[in-house]
């Protein structure tokens, strides 16, 4: 009875899930085409409509597509959970591995492998078709293979052995598995955060050091007035994947590092980059990091110990489509980890505004630092050409931008911006 219950309840909410998506799909589809034939009052005397109008084109195709990937995605988690899949390859590949973590990890391996051949088309054509068409892709396909191979092996070296012992613990640590595995689940993402900038990072992009002196002054002042101490002023080689421009810094306590795509710094002025630099350094000295880190540990430690109660719950399992067990006595530890992965997002999607509602919180908190310690004005011209560059629409749906952005819509920022520079 619980799992029939639970199976009805989890099509309830893909259908739910699915009406909803669909629902702000068409309505952000339609604000932007609404408003498509003239640039908003406050943008007109700096983006053309030309750019404008690409901006809208850019952000219907890119929703399209969305859906169309949305669809598949769905039909991809039924065939996987309720019409047997994930059944069908345990128990092929449990043929030819017998119990235990071999065949455990396999299963693992497996089912990233399939899902990476169905979505492979999907990433090709995203950036050779839908990014090639509006100017952006300046990636190879020579490029963009080496970057999947590279992807697969980091993938294996690294996530391999932490899930080896996630089930380890899941088999041999008791009925508090799920505490040791979010403490070692924790020393992981915090591992990743040293590691990225010097380790990962290089293995995909080229980082040099900020030649322009002028420029160099200029951050380290800024960095000298709020207080913030750097490994290094980097330029990554973003232009040869995309058009697209961003700052960011990266790493953690000691290991901090300031990188700047190549696009942007040849797209902005010094006091335009300095202005983008200290939104991001705003960020840091109002801990929004620190705050979203534990943010992020706390989450995950909940999900945790929702998966622990799960992993002994019959009817979580055969209400998707699995029998939890191969052999009488023999956990299937693998399984459940894939099923809570694939049902979580289900779930847990009509939450997104609230998610969204803190980051949009931390992004006008770090819009005001960035206001006292350069000009407002310079932010606003930055972000003017970086909403333009990027074909960022001025113009989305509300509330398909409360569900979606992280970032608060550029009118309402903007709007911001300018009443602290008044």
């Amino acid at each position: 009875m619980y799992s029939l219950a639970f199976s009805i309840l989890f099509v309830s909410f893909i259908i739910l899930t699915l009406i909803v998506r669909f629902w702000l799909a068409s309505r952000h589809i339609r604000h932007v085409l609404a408003h498509r034939s003239a640039v908003p009052a406050e943008f007109a005397e700096k983006i053309p409509l030309s750019a404008h109008q690409k901006a809208a084109d850019y952000t219907v195709a890119r929703t399209k597509f969305g859906l169309i990937t949305l669809l598949v995605n769905t039909l991809v988690l039924v065939g996987f959970t309720l019409l047997g899949g994930l059944q069908w390859l345990s128990v092929e590949i449990f043929k030819l591995t017998g119990p235990g973590m071999v065949y455990q990890l396999a299963l693992l391996a497996a089912f990233a492998a399939v899902s990476g051949i169905i979505d492979l088309p999907f990433d090709y054509y995203k950036q050779f078709g839908l990014e090639q068409r509006f100017g952006f892709n300046k990636m190879t396909p020579g490029l963009f293979f080496a970057d999947m191979v590279k992807g697969l092996l980091l993938g294996a070296a690294i996530g391999l052995p932490l899930v080896w012992v996630m089930l380890t613990l899941m088999e041999k640590s008791g009925n508090l598995w799920w505490l040791y595995a979010w403490l070692v689940w924790s020393g992981f993402q915090l591992l990743m955060m040293v590691l990225f900038p010097t380790v990962i990072a290089p293995l995909f992009n080229k980082f040099t050091p900020l030649e322009d002196q002028s420029l160099k002054a200029r951050i380290e002042g800024l960095m000298g007035r709020v207080g913030f101490a750097s490994k290094g002023l980097f330029v990554m080689d973003g232009s040869k994947r995309s058009a697209h421009g961003n700052a960011y810094f990266s790493g953690f306590g000691a290991n901090k590092r300031i990188v700047f795509f190549d696009t942007l710094l040849s797209r902005l002025q010094p006091q335009e980059i300095e202005a983008v630099l200290a939104h991001e350094l705003g960020h840091f000295k109002l801990k929004h990091i620190i705050k979203r880190i534990v943010m992020m540990f706390a989450i995950s430690l909940g999900f945790l110990a929702l998966l622990g109660y799960l992993k002994n719950q019959v009817w979580f399992y055969t209400g998707l489509g699995v029998d939890p067990l191969l052999l009488p006595g023999q956990g299937n530890d693998a399984m459940v980890l894939l099923l809570f992965m694939l049902v979580l997002p289900v779930f847990t999607f009509l939450f997104g505004p609230l998610t969204s509602l803190s980051s949009r919180k931390h992004e006008f908190e770090a819009d005001a630092f960035a206001a006292q310690h350069t000009d407002a004005r310079d932010l606003v011209s930055a972000l003017v050409k970086m909403y333009e560059d990027n074909a960022s629409t001025l113009t989305p749906d509300p509330l398909h931008s409360a569900f979606y952005d992280s970032h608060p819509p550029a009118s309402v920022r903007i709007r911001h911006l300018h009443a602290a520079a008044a």
